[in-house]
């Protein structure tokens, strides 16, 4: 592979779908074009501050995906921004009447949101040029100036979003696609080098393993997220999202049956998703011998396969791929342990869910070197696609949405307006010209956060960022000094950086934010020691106003909205399973992928909640442990469910697998030991224990002579539900609910 090749590769791979690096470029790029046009003009320092503001505001606010929808929030948002400035310029000398609009202007902003995509934009650019026009003391006589700079401004963001960086729902979705193949060929290589691995350096090689896993998984729910707009018909957007899942699913087990080998019995599921377990001892690899050599050349043949399409290295691939599909079938299995095999097996359903992500994402395939094995294999993709276009999509569940206060949006909205009103009254205190800076922060720490916990670590990250940056605007503005175009080219640098870190981490984005406004204080004249201080004095008081009112007023405590989100992960896992089971057993089809991905994304909204509960200074040591050994048995029982909604996916186009009623039988005791511990965490008045008992292979033991016994497709199944079995059980004990002792 020649080195732009893979400098590309680890691009897509580093940032899916190129999006933080278009998010960058578009706010950069937006506010330079802004800025070389006030410069032609001959506009004031002033203004060319105020542009760059206008034209940020007016690039990240926008977050709808189609380009139409996009235009016209855009064109409705400078009728607000104007609007905006107007009401700010003209309370400029009214103080009390000008912070009573600010905190009614703050409620509708945020309550705005409600109203989706273009509610938040609209409510987000009406703050955001208040606070504009406060920065740069606009006034009545200033006002005709900053409507151009304003027009100036959306239009040089429109130019850059609709011509200069131009983005379409189907090319995310393509660089999405490659972003999810360059990130499986990590995760096979970070699986080579845990076959590698000697005893000191094992644990570091599971934990690659585990950061590789989860990035693929993160990148399969951004390619789901984009799947609707950026697909012709609903029929291609199922295909790519059945391939999609059944690559992550092949990946995901080929790891663990790694692990088993390594190991002298199976390996838990939850070894791959709990931080900082440690790699199964007792096992006998690495060791130098045919069958482990022959595992090391087909796991990086397996890479290669994901890495480039068969027909680009000629005969060569096509035999690689060939030999690979064959351990289906059994064929050329070396004399190993039955572990080792497993992972020989694994690594050709792999490589049959790498060729079925080839032909969705790429097209028909040269078939004239094919094995009976690919013959098979390509059959039987062929049989899936024909059976998803004919598939009608099911009925979507319709969420009940809350009322009155207890509507997120509506609740956000009053905490947001109380603590606001606290930042400017201690803000007026700190500093009479500066107070809005507490009040950019309580807003900020309240944006995407939904406990009291989530806004203290926020609070706490943004202070952080702001002391950093502090010092590094110190640096800055000795450095850079009067010389305007300098300050303004590091200005840029810094926006750019804001925006390409803002996903990664709060507290980078904070310290860009603040080195540039350092930089834009220096433009201003406005720069001192004090002036700095001064900042960090008010994001502090900021952060400090919105924890008050977040914890004070309606508030969401943090262990009530994770009980309310484990609930709902657990129902969400309930269907799934019983929605895959029953199909598998015989019942009528549904869209089961769609259930999976909707455990997925309530599972990644509960993972979410719990940062507070998992953050390094969280000083409840035992609770953290709790906490992420909990979210780590979801994400394992998340990963049986997907497996079993693939399987029951398959069977109604593969002869190997036949539908077996005794299942359902195998899979009431796990949605019962669910509900229970659902109506345990929800507080409701239940006494029920979990019920144990034998293994649930034991429960579809012939219950009448001459009962045919399960095949291989079926035993995967019962593998699945036995692990499903255990993780549930494990659930009960951390939240107290009651397990029978053993034998009673």
């Amino acid at each position: 592979m020649s080195l732009w090749a893979r400098v590309r590769d680890r691009v897509a791979a580093s940032d899916p779908g190129l999006l933080r690096l278009a998010a960058g470029s578009r706010t950069a790029g937006s506010i330079a074009l802004t800025l070389a046009v006030l410069a032609v003009l001959g506009s004031p320092v002033t203004h060319l501050v105020a542009g760059a503001i206008a034209s940020m505001v007016a690039s990240f606010a926008i977050r709808e995906k189609q380009r139409p929808r996009q235009a016209v929030t855009l064109a409705l948002g400078l009728a607000v921004a104007l609007v905006s400035v107007s009401l700010a310029a003209l309370l400029n000398t009214r103080v009390v009447a000008g912070d009573v609009f600010f905190v009614v202007l703050i409620f509708c902003a945020v309550y705005s949101r409600r109203f989706g995509d273009r509610g938040y934009a609209l409510g987000l650019i009406g703050f955001q040029i208040y606070f504009m026009s406060l920065f740069v003391g606009a006034t009545a006589a200033t006002l005709p100036g900053l409507y151009a700079v304003l027009a100036i401004a959306f239009g040089c963001s429109a130019l850059v979003r609709f011509v200069i960086v131009y983005e379409t729902p189907a090319g995310i979705l393509q660089r999405l696609r490659e972003a999810f193949r360059v990130r499986l060929a990590q995760l096979v290589a970070a699986q080579m080098e845990l076959l590698d691995a000697g005893p000191d350096e094992a644990d570091k090689a599971l934990e690659t393993v585990r950061e590789g896993t989860a990035r693929l998984h993160e990148t399969a729910m951004m390619i789901q997220g984009r799947l609707e707009e950026g697909t012709a018909d609903e029929s291609v957007a199922r295909l790519v999202q059945r391939r999609i899942a059944g690559a992550e699913i092949a990946a995901e087990r080929l790891g663990l049956l790694l692990l088993s080998a390594r190991s002298a019995e199976r390996t838990s599921t939850l070894t791959l998703h709990l931080p900082g377990a440690p790699v199964p001892s007792g096992g006998e690899l690495p060791v130098r011998d045919r069958a482990t050599d022959m595992l090391r050349r087909d796991l990086g043949a397996l890479r290669m396969l994901v890495l480039r399409p068969v027909g680009e290295g000629g005969t060569a691939m096509s035999h690689v791929r060939n030999r690979l599909l064959g351990y289906r079938d059994e064929e050329n299995l070396p004399s190993a342990s039955a572990p080792v095999q497993d992972v020989f097996r694994g690594i050709g359903e792999a490589a049959r869910a790498v060729m079925g992500l080839r032909v969705a994402l790429d097209g028909p395939q040269d078939e004239s070197d094919d094995s009976p094995a690919t013959t098979r294999s390509r059959e039987e993709l062929d049989a899936e696609s024909a059976a998803i276009e004919g598939a009608e999509e099911g009925e979507r569940e319709e969420k009940e949405v809350p009322a009155g206060l207890r509507r997120p949006t509506t609740r956000a909205a009053v905490q947001v307006s109380v603590g606001s009103a606290l930042a400017i009254v201690g803000g007026e205190f700190l500093s009479s010209q500066r107070w809005y800076w507490a009040v950019l922060t309580c807003w900020i720490v309240f944006i995407n956060t939904a406990s009291t916990g989530e806004i203290v670590v926020k609070g706490y990250r943004r202070l952080l960022g702001t002391v950093l940056g502090v010092v590094a605007g110190i640096v800055l503005a000795g450095l850079v000094g009067p010389h305007t175009w300098p300050a303004l080219g590091m200005v840029l640098l810094f926006v750019f950086a804001m925006f390409y870190t803002a996903p990664l981490s709060y507290t980078l984005m904070s310290f860009f934010v603040t080195a540039a406004l350092g930089l834009l204080y220096t433009l201003l004249h406005r720069y001192s020691w004090e002036v700095l201080v001064l900042r960090v004095e008010e994001t502090a008081l900021g952060a400090a106003c919105g924890i008050i009112a977040a914890a004070l007023v309606l508030p969401v405590h943090t262990d009530r909205r994770t009980n309310d989100l484990l609930v709902t992960v657990l129902r969400r896992l309930s269907e799934v399973t019983g929605a895959a089971v029953e199909q598998l057993s015989g019942g009528p089809g549904d869209d089961l992928l769609d259930r999976a991905r909707d455990l997925d994304r309530a599972l990644g909204d509960l993972r979410s909640a719990t940062q507070p509960l998992t953050h390094p200074i969280t000083p409840m040591r035992t609770r953290r442990n709790t906490a992420e050994y909990l979210v780590a048995l979801l994400e394992t029982c998340a990963y049986h469910a997907r497996s079993l909604a693939a399987t029951a996916e398959l069977l109604p186009t593969h002869p190997s697998i036949a539908a077996d009623p005794r299942l359902r039988q195998a899979c009431a005791r796990i949605t019962h030991n669910i509900s229970v511990i659902s109506a345990h965490v929800t507080g409701e008045h239940c006494e029920d224990a979990v019920e144990t008992g034998p293994s649930i292979a034991s429960m579809l033991e012939d219950a009448a002579p001459g009962s045919p016994r399960y095949g291989r497709i079926t035993d995967r199944v019962l593998r699945h539900l036995q692990r499903l079995d255990e993780a549930v059980l494990g659930l009960a004990r951390p939240l107290a609910v009651p397990v029978p002792e053993p034998g009673r």
